[in-house]
Parts: C-alpha cells; structure tokens; sequence
C-alpha cells in the first residue's frame, strides 16, 4: 500500500481545517521553523542605514503570518517563541531578544485578533502586525531610555511597519492561495 505524500496530508488536514498531529505536525512546524530563521538570518544582511537602527524589513514574518492561518494559534505562537529565541541566539543576545519579544508578542497578538474577527484580509492582517512591532519595540526603547521621546520615530517607524507589513501580507496571501503549501 502507498501511503499518501507529505503535501497532500497538508493539503488535506488544512483544508478540512483539521490540527496537524503527531509527527506531521513536529515535520512542519520544523520546516516553518528552518524558514523563518533562514529569512531572519538573510535579512540580517541587508543594511537599511536610512530608517533607524537595527532596522529590518521583516521577512521572518512571512512565515509568522502563514503559520497564523494553516496552525493552531499555539503552534503559530509556539513558532514565533522558537524564532525569537533561537534568532537571538545566533545573532544578537539579550538586547535583541528583548525588542524582539516585545514587537513579536505585541503584533502577534493583533494579528491573531484581527484574523478571528474575520473582517480584515491577510494583507490588512500583516500591515496592522507590522505597525504594532514597530509600536512594541519602541515601548521597550521608552522603558530602556526612561524616555518617551523615542515614540517621535512612531510616524516613521510605523509607515515603514505598515508598508513592510502589507507586503509580507501580499507574499502571504499568495502562499495561501496555493494548492499545495510544502
């Protein structure tokens, strides 16, 4: 007997709207793991010196808005713990780890609420991600500073996130239109 592929079991559990278990459900949460950090570590590269620093155009995110609508919401949260860590780790320490869990927790969590409230498309759901890291990240910037006069970058800053944001979420919707998404 053949068993069936990999992808037409992806296929199958996320069209029927079904949780992915077991050792499927390790399989492709690891390969949604290996991507967002492939691309957070590619992004790494790209110097955007003319923003702010530390900058970056979040294309990990990709994968944190695919993962928000083909997983659970744990496992999509669980994937965007694992990349923060892991991504801190290898590039960056606790500085990074901290801006990142304040940005990533802030727009996953908006994201998660716009997506359930099922009146925003995946594009206005990223765009509204991308604002609220932006807003997170400068929340712990004010705590770090003892300043609120960072939040004078929120108009750039969160033009930037809502540009990056919508195009994440255009990237987005054309994965999930797919057929086959592994």
């Amino acid at each position: 007997m053949i068993k069936p592929s990999l992808e037409g079991k992806a296929r199958k559990c996320l069209r029927e709207g079904k949780d992915m278990q077991g050792t499927f459900r390790l399989a492709y949460l690891s390969l949604l793991l290996a991507f967002s950090l492939a691309l957070f570590l590619f992004e790494g590269l790209i110097p955007l010196p003319f923003i702010a620093p530390g900058a970056k155009l979040g294309l990990a995110n990709l994968i944190t808005v695919v993962a928000l609508y083909t997983l659970p919401r744990r496992d999509a949260l669980l994937l965007l713990l694992l990349r923060i860590v892991i991504g801190s780790l290898l590039g960056g320490g606790p500085t990074v780890l901290a801006y990142s869990l304040a940005g990533g927790l802030l727009s996953f969590g908006g994201m998660a609420a716009l997506k359930v409230s099922s009146r925003f498309s995946v594009i206005g759901v990223s765009l509204a991600g991308g604002f609220l890291h932006n807003l997170g990240q400068l929340s712990i910037a004010a705590w770090a500073v003892e300043n609120w006069g960072v939040f004078a970058y929120l108009p750039v800053l969160g033009l930037c996130g809502m540009g990056t944001g919508a195009l994440i979420g255009s990237m987005a919707a054309g994965i999930l239109s797919k057929e086959t998404l592994i």
